[in-house]
This record gives C-alpha cells, structure tokens and sequence, in this order.
C-alpha cells in the first residue's frame, strides 16, 4: 500500500511492547452508510482543508469553529466519532483498522505516503462521491478533520485536488495526560507516540504545497486572531468564533502526578532526540513549559 515508517532510532524500542496491536488494515463501511453520490462531484473551484493533530490537541474545536464560517461545508451529525472523514469513507484505513489514541502512530499501517497503491483515479472520484454525500457542495471551503491526518498528509494531497493542510500540536504533558485514558498504556509510551507522530508529521509537511503548524496554547490565547490566520490561508474571509474558546492545560501541566516526573526523568536520560523535538516547539518538560515563539505566530517546517 506504500506505507513507510520513518527512520527513528527509538521506533524499534517503542513497537516491541505494542506489537500485539499491530495488523494489516482492514477498511471499513461508512459509519452511517449513507449511499454514495451517483456522480462524482466538481470541485475544481473547492479547496479542502484537512485538520490533523493528535487526539486531545484541539482538533475538534478548530474543527467546529471553521465549520461555522459560513463559506465552509464540515461534517456534522453523521454518527461517526467527533464527525471525522476517516469514518465516512471506504478508500483508506480508519482509525479502528490502526490503532487507538495514543498508539496508532506505532503502525507502520498509519502512515501513508504518495507512494501508496490506493492513489488512483478510480479511489479520488470513489472518495467524493462519499464524502460529497455529508458536504453542502455550494460552499467553497470543504473541512475534513481527523487525527490521524498527521500521518497521511501527502497521500491526501496527492488523492484530493486543491488540499491545504493545519496540524495543530500541544504540549506533550497535556496530551499524554488526556489521553491516558484510552491508550491504556504507561505516560512514556504516550510520551514517544507524540514524538514519533510529530516527527513523521514534519518529515512529510516538506514534501506538502500548503501546510500551516500552529501550537494549542497559541491558538487558545488569541483564538479570534488564529482563525483569521486560518481563513486567510484558506482564501476565505476572516470571521468572528460561534464559542468560546478555553485553555484547558491547567489542569493537567498544574497537576503532574509524581509518577509521571518520575517517568520524564527517565525519558530525559534515554532519549535525548525527543528532549530535542519538544523545545525546538519551544516547549520544556520543566517550568515553564510553554515560551513565547520568537518573532513569529506559528512553528515553521524549517526550524523543525
């Protein structure tokens, strides 16, 4: 299928422990099975814009608030979880075929290429026929969120004519913590899913035509003037947030729970090349956690 794991010196450590999870995918049936549309619709005069970042990372709010500009068509009330593309189409693997939060960044299945065999004429027309069933074809902005978006990036640029991507990352700590959760795997596991996700989403972003980077706690500082950053980038015009926008890593950077710095004291003495990755983000594994990015508003493919 053309999926590619990137050369990382820790992948082998971390797919031991997690290799029990890791099968061929299998695709799935469309969350409602809503019929496909009889044709395939034009969107040469469209753009899609495709989210991605891992789970707990802001996703779905970014998701929604762009839903509600009014020159954007996302999914909505689809009966798939948090109305995610990956659901509502058979062309590609799903987060289920995968891997959960928290781990499907450890399948080399996630991460697909431009060098993947299901690019075709036949699976780009299949792809909006179901996905343009949920759109409201009228509009010029078309949304498409889902997590794992950080790992195909360049097959979806390559399948959907006009695709301009925005990866939203946030701090380690904080995802590690929300997503604990669902992973069902120890806090450093969840640690060097971040890292090995992050840094495929960089490797691939310089091979993208159209990509932004931009930190959770930026966006949730100044959200109105992100969104504006966004709709600029999207070519459509700047408008004011439907809800409000809250910062919530309070809870989890102001409430480290000791067996987790026991952890990260463990992570910062192994692997150095993740230690790297977090302050080239400008984050810190220490206080403070988050600096200020220097002279610009979004983390660049460059300087990664």
């Amino acid at each position: 299928m053309g999926e590619s794991q990137s050369d990382i010196k820790i992948t082998s450590m971390m797919l031991r422990p997690l290799v029990r999870m890791i099968k061929p995918p299998k695709n799935k049936r469309p969350v409602d099975r809503r019929p496909p549309l009889a044709a395939t619709p034009d969107v040469s005069e469209k753009t899609f814009l495709f989210l991605g970042g891992l789970h707990r990372s802001g996703t779905s709010i970014l998701h929604r608030l762009m839903r509600s500009h009014e020159s954007a068509s996302g999914f909505s009330q689809t009966g798939a979880p948090q109305d995610e593309g990956q659901n509502l189409q058979s062309v590609f693997p799903d987060a289920k075929a995968t891997g959960k939060p928290g781990r499907f960044a450890f399948n080399p299945y996630a991460h697909i290429t431009s060098q993947s065999d299901i690019i075709s004429e036949e699976n780009r027309d299949k792809l909006l026929r179901e996905w343009g069933v949920y759109y409201d074809l009228d509009k010029t902005l078309l949304l498409e969120k889902s997590p794992p978006n950080l790992l195909r990036s360049c097959f979806l640029q390559d399948l959907v004519p006009n695709s301009k991507f925005v990866f939203i990352v946030r701090h380690p700590i904080a995802v590690s913590l929300a997503t604990r959760k669902w992973s069902k795997t120890s806090l450093i596991e969840l640690m060097l899913h971040w890292y090995l996700a992050h840094k495929i989403m960089i490797e691939d972003a310089r091979s993208l035509q159209h990509v932004m980077i931009l930190r959770y706690e930026d966006f949730v500082s100044s959200p109105t003037r992100y969104l504006g950053h966004i709709c600029d980038f999207s070519g459509v015009d700047n408008f004011e947030p439907s809800e409000t926008v809250s910062d919530h890593n309070g809870k989890y950077l102001g409430n480290i729970p000791k067996e987790f710095m026991d952890e990260l004291v463990l992570l910062k003495e192994r692997f150095p090349e993740v230690v790297e990755l977090v302050e080239r983000m400008h984050y810190s594994l220490d206080l403070p956690y988050v600096t200020t990015l220097p002279h610009r508003e979004f983390l660049t493919v460059g300087d990664l």
